[in-house]
């Protein structure tokens, strides 16, 4: 009986759960199984207890202490006896009566004094079967009995007609009827549960230090929350999370249509000014500014980020979790595997790779009738087609599904994909920078029979990923997986449904938490110079809904705004339908000061007095960059906000200056922050002036037309984004813009490959360089995520190591089996 408690204790679909068992049966065990929010019956200890501490609302009551009440009136001054009425019954008959005015005293059938007391009550409630011993002559005439005895519905009751016990009769329908309203109580609050309400959070306290330590030092020191009970407190519900360890859960997609009803919350994006080695903080801006909405300003908000590649976590930027006391949680977590997305982005990635060169081999060594054999094998005697060869005959107007009944030429239509592997566009990836990889040649060994073909490794940002990324449900991953494999090798391979399979659990954005216990969904991945480098559709969808028509979520774009933000716009939002409400610009003295002409800086040497002494000038004269992004910005009819990261080298009057700039140059409002080293309470301001800022009047606009020519496209964003004078593209590109125009791909948008270091396609020309002709090498395509990539100059898709990568510094403490020298 317990263990089917239990199981309808978390099933979603009950609201309410009713116990109609044998006397014997109602133990203390059985009876607080029940969860207090689903029994009717009133009896758990937690509904008793909240009866007699007063807390009626939120308490279910005892449907026959109910009934009994309604059959009495006015009992002020009278005398209530309740006979063998005991456990959750009677306490709750006592509670009830007593607050009605009425003297109420218990006791059982054996009890001294039985007599007398029954002769002076005015009324009797009756909770057990009367002994014969006790005659009907000791209860007085003009007695109201009531009678709550489980054998009341077998009519084994008398208790003289002389007495006025009509109401007995009308107990037991009352009851059910009592039982009936409690199911609707019940029912009512699960609906006003499904509705937007502010959260109940438990924030999680700061005791920032000062020097502020490492980040991995920063994120061991806090004890995050059980991510069960964050998933509570935002309102999911039990069956809408996979939990992951303690601290991570996938969140299930059923959301969404729980959810379709509600208003979205604002939408705000966090970009960039154009990146310099001296870093500007977009990661610990996202991450401060949801603590400082949530845990300082009380207003729900949520943080959807990319999950890191391992590339650059064991290369040399490292990882993306945020800074100092504005991180995700727990860091080494998020920044190593987390629930093995990325892993099975590679997987699914791989195998369609695997397929198009053993299809290749295969076909260049058999005859129609072998891989016929091969395809469609006999089975226990009986040889048919699967289904998803079925749709492949369909697809070319064979409607056969008696594998006897093809013709030769069906038979060769139906075997053979003629893949030219001078067109395969589909390569291998993996989470590592391997320069190595760059350029391979595949098959050499004797046993691929002489199909040897030069190909490349690219890093994560796989056509795999490029989907996951702008897909909005399960089926639209599928239904776009699927167009991308038909595209690219232009029949079927068969392997898509194997690829849904490998992506099944990826497709489920992963709940974390941030320092202060502000909810955080992780999802998609990194580079917005290769790609489109935002987090998923699929997780800003559920965040939106999960935060409220009032509430805040915050996403951040790769690298600058010319760059992740340009793409954010014109691909992302229009594959989601979303608005944006405000961007939050990120900037930092520093890197501004880069921009103004000052040197080079290398990594690990100490920092040149021009960025650590105060210097106007240098300033004001790198301040070009910002103004340029906030154009950009503009360009697309979102408010700015500037946030600018303080360090303890910036001088006041630095400070003021950048802000000043920003705010004539067009942003809404320009605001310091001390996030890295106080966290949300260093990001208040900055969580005010977005808020006011969502408040303003958004004309959003995407830059171009998708019907315009591809290479008209290229050229808007290389004139009004990058600021170049024209474009050049080489006859590769030029042929490869042809192919796809005649494919019907011309009316796809546009995710350039660019360098993030610069405006322009040299990345050692900083500020805001003007006059350049933009080259463009080459141009492929994203069929299934549906876009069309330029590659600019001499972009590579796989990063290498530097001579000195970060895993010089990783090692795992064989003792604690914590990870030592993670940033």
């Amino acid at each position: 009986i317990v263990n089917e408690i239990l199981r309808l204790n978390e099933d979603p679909n009950v609201q309410g759960l009713a116990l109609d068992l044998p006397e014997s049966s109602y133990s203390s065990k059985v009876v607080n199984a029940v969860k207090p929010e689903k029994d009717v019956d009133g009896l758990s200890d937690v509904n008793l207890g909240r009866l007699v501490r007063g807390d009626a609302y939120d308490c279910l009551v005892s449907p026959t202490a109910c009934a009994v009440m309604e059959l009495l009136e006015n009992l002020d001054g009278k005398t209530v006896l309740l006979v063998g009425a005991g456990g959750a019954l009677g306490a709750s008959l006592q509670c009830l009566l007593q607050r009605r005015g009425a003297t109420t005293t218990s006791c059982q059938w054996k009890s001294p004094g039985l007599q007398s007391k029954l002769h002076h009550a005015d009324v009797v409630v009756v909770g057990s079967t009367k002994p014969d011993n006790v005659p009907v002559s000791w209860i007085k005439p003009g007695t109201t009995i009531i009678n709550c005895s489980r054998d009341l519905l077998s009519g084994n009751h008398n208790y003289g007609q002389q007495n006025n016990h009509a109401p007995e009769n009308a107990v037991c329908s009352l009851a059910i009827a009592m039982r009936m309203q409690n199911m609707v109580k019940n029912t009512e609050r699960w609906i006003q549960s499904q509705q937007f309400r502010k959260w109940d959070l438990h924030c999680l306290k700061l005791q920032p230090l000062s020097p502020v330590p490492s980040d991995i030092e920063i994120s061991r020191a806090q004890s995050p929350k059980a991510v069960d009970v964050l998933a509570k407190e935002i309102g999911l519900l039990t069956d809408e999370i996979e939990i992951y360890g303690q601290t991570k859960a996938k969140v299930r997609l059923s959301l969404l249509e729980r959810l379709k009803d509600q208003p979205d919350g604002k939408y705000v994006l966090v970009a960039g000014i154009t990146p310099t080695p001296l870093g500007e903080g977009k990661s610990t801006v996202t991450i401060g500014l949801v603590q400082a909405l949530t845990a300082h300003l009380n207003i729900n908000s949520f943080a959807c980020l990319r999950q890191p590649s391992q590339g650059p976590t064991f290369g040399v930027k490292g990882g993306a979790a945020g800074g100092g006391y504005a991180q995700v949680i727990p860091m080494e977590e998020f920044n190593l595997h987390l629930t093995g997305d990325i892993h099975a982005i590679t997987a699914a990635n791989n195998l369609l790779a695997a397929a198009i060169d053993a299809r290749i081999l295969h076909e260049s060594t058999q005859s129609d009738k072998a891989l016929y054999n091969r395809l469609v094998p006999v089975v226990n005697g009986v040889r048919g087609f699967s289904p998803i060869q079925l749709a492949r005959l369909r697809r070319l107007g064979i409607n056969k599904t008696d594998p006897g009944t093809l013709t030769e030429e069906e038979i060769s239509k139906f075997v053979r994909l003629d893949i030219d592997p001078s067109t395969i566009t589909w390569q291998r990836v993996v989470d590592t920078n391997d320069r190595f990889l760059r350029k391979i040649t595949v098959g050499q060994a004797n046993t691929e029979k002489g199909f040897v073909r030069q190909m490349r490794f690219i890093n994560i940002w796989s056509n795999v990923l490029a989907v996951l990324k702008i897909s909005d449900t399960c089926v639209k991953w599928q239904s776009t997986a699927g167009t991308k494999v038909c595209i690219l090798m232009n029949r079927d391979a068969g392997v898509t449904g194997a690829l849904a399979v490998l992506m099944k659990d990826a497709i489920k954005p992963t709940l974390m938490q941030t320092l202060e216990g502000t909810p955080v969904f992780v999802h998609a991945g990194p580079f917005a110079n290769i790609a489109h480098g935002n987090s998923s559709v699929l997780a800003d969808k559920i965040a939106l809904k999960l935060v409220g028509e009032k509430g805040f979520v915050v996403t951040e774009a790769g690298f600058g705004a010319d760059i992740g933000m340009e793409k954010f716009f014109n691909i992302k939002c229009r594959a989601s339908g979303l608005v944006p409400s405000v961007v939050v610009l990120v900037a930092t003295v520093r890197a501004l000061k880069m921009h103004g002409g000052g040197p080079n800086v290398t990594a690990g040497a100490p920092l040149k007095k021009e960025y650590t002494e105060e210097n106007l000038q240098l300033v004001a004269d790198g301040c070009c960059n910002l103004q340029k992004q906030i154009q950009i910005t503009q360009l697309f009819g979102v408010p700015v906000v500037v946030a600018l990261n303080v360090f303890k080298t910036d001088s006041p009057a630095e400070v003021d200056l950048v802000c000043e700039i920003a705010k004539q140059s067009g942003a809404f409002d320009a605001v310091p922050c001390n996030h890295w080293s106080d966290g949300g309470r260093g990001a208040v301001k900055l969580a005010q002036a977005v808020e006011k800022a969502a408040n303003q009047k958004n004309s959003f606009k995407y830059l171009y037309s998708l019907e315009l020519p591809i290479v008209e496209k290229i050229r808007i964003i290389a004139q009004k984004v990058y600021g170049a004078q024209d474009i050049e593209l080489s006859p590769p590109a030029q042929s490869q813009i042809d192919r796809y125009t005649r494919q019907g791909f011309g009316n796809l948008p546009i995710c350039m490959a660019k360098t993030h270091l610069s405006l322009s396609h040299q990345p050692e020309r900083k500020g805001v360089p003007t006059g350049f002709i933009l080259p463009i090498s080459d141009v492929r395509a994203s069929i299934g995520a549906g876009f069309i990539y330029p590659l600019v100059g001499t972009m590579s898709t796989m990063p290498g190591l530097p001579t000195r990568p970060c895993f010089y510094d990783i090692d795992l403490d064989p003792i604690t089996e914590q990870v030592k020298g993670l940033f």
